[in-house]
């Protein structure tokens, strides 16, 4: 996830934009006839799908040079202290390397092709980072409460000892939340569509203008291009920017998931603290600099801390799409650049410690039996 976010990644995902942009606009060479036994003209080999006038060398040299490499972040680190524009910086950068392609890296395009197609890339992949592992964690909870599925305990009602539950009906209440959590981050995920091909204000109007008004093959190159990033379609309708209701959709389902996490972190420390359950305690560990003996619940206590953070993140994305301007303004950029990462990082990080804590649970049967014994005479009235 740390990669995926990334700069290198992030820069080298716009790299890898500009080479399929630059192969869909210059197409494939054709035989007429579809024949190749067919003597075909050098005129007609030369003809193209789409036609814009790129070189195989200039694709060749794109595809060599698809990762950054560490000298070239300088080189656009210059050009935009220069520039004072990322995407044109980079742009330049991956000109100096590919020399042919100088002159038609971004053909046609917007910054946000670069930047809001990048960005869909890393939500659908960023997604399908987290479904397998919150799945895991879905499965080693499952398998914890087949286990203690007949392990009576107290039920707890307004904090106080209620009627009698087991440990596995207990852990069931949160395998059925985290259920809920993995079917909004699934649905979440194959609601993305790409943002493609699009002009400065969604019009296409450059891309027209490149094709001499041939709107077929305007359409044709979205089409080309959303395929090569493996999206199944883009959207019909966007600004210059993919709706940042987007945004608020992934956001909401991953906020949700937060608080799933610091609902299960804080019945994990009170079970702790009355000593029926324990997180997974490492040979070497110590619970205290002055108090070696103490089993604190650590990693539930940091699921709880992380959880609440990923609950607020949300909100930077409901603020950022409420206050967009028309075909887009520019204030949504730097906050998009942390909230979004770290919404993903902070999912992950609880998803860490998720699988730590349920790889190891420490349950204390006769503390549990010693519970339920000493609330039995009240239960009886």
């Amino acid at each position: 996830m740390k990669y995926l976010f990334s700069p290198r990644n992030r820069f080298s995902t716009w790299r890898q934009l500009w080479l399929w942009l630059a192969e869909a606009e210059k197409g494939k060479p054709y035989c007429p006839l579809s024949c190749f036994c067919h003597p075909v003209s050098v005129a007609r080999l030369t003809r193209t799908e789409l036609g814009l006038p790129i070189s195989d060398e200039a694709i060749e040299q794109m595809k060599a040079h698809l990762t950054i490499q560490d000298e070239e972040f300088k080189v656009a680190a210059e050009e935009e202290k220069r520039r004072r524009h990322d995407v044109m910086a980079h742009v330049h950068a991956y000109g100096q390397v590919a020399p042919a392609a100088a002159g038609i890296i971004h053909w046609g395009a917007t910054s946000c092709y670069c930047t809001d197609n990048a960005d869909l890339i890393f939500l659908r992949d960023g997604l399908d980072i987290l479904i397998p592992k919150l799945a895991v964690v879905i499965d080693k909870l499952s398998a914890f409460a087949k286990q203690y599925k007949d392990l009576p305990c107290l039920g707890f009602t307004h904090g106080q000892p209620a009627q009698l539950v087991t440990v596995g009906k207990r852990a069931s209440l949160w395998i059925q939340d985290l259920l809920m959590d993995l079917k909004n981050l699934e649905r979440a995920r194959d609601d993305l569509r790409f943002r493609g091909v699009k002009g400065t204000t969604g019009t296409q109007a450059s891309f027209l203008q490149i094709f001499e008004g041939n709107h077929d093959k305007v359409e044709q190159l979205d089409e080309l291009v959303t395929e090569k990033a493996g999206f199944k379609s883009a959207y019909i309708i966007s600004a210059q920017t993919y709706s940042r209701k987007i945004d608020v959709d992934v956001g909401n389902a991953l906020g949700s998931f937060g608080s799933t996490c610091e609902r299960i972190g804080i019945d994990i420390r009170h079970l702790a603290m009355l000593k029926e359950v324990e997180e997974p305690f490492e040979k070497d560990q110590i619970g205290s600099s002055a108090m070696a003996y103490k089993r604190n619940p650590m990693r539930s206590e940091r699921l709880c801390s992380l959880g609440r953070h990923l609950q607020n993140l949300p909100k930077d994305a409901l603020d950022t799409y409420s206050a967009q301007w028309f075909e887009r303004s520019l204030d949504d950029s730097a906050i998009r650049r942390i909230s979004i990462p770290e919404l993903f990082l902070s999912a992950d990080a609880c998803l860490i410690l998720l699988n730590n804590v349920t790889s190891g649970f420490v349950v204390y049967p006769e503390v549990i039996r010693r519970h339920v014994n000493d609330e039995l005479p009240f239960m009886a009235t």
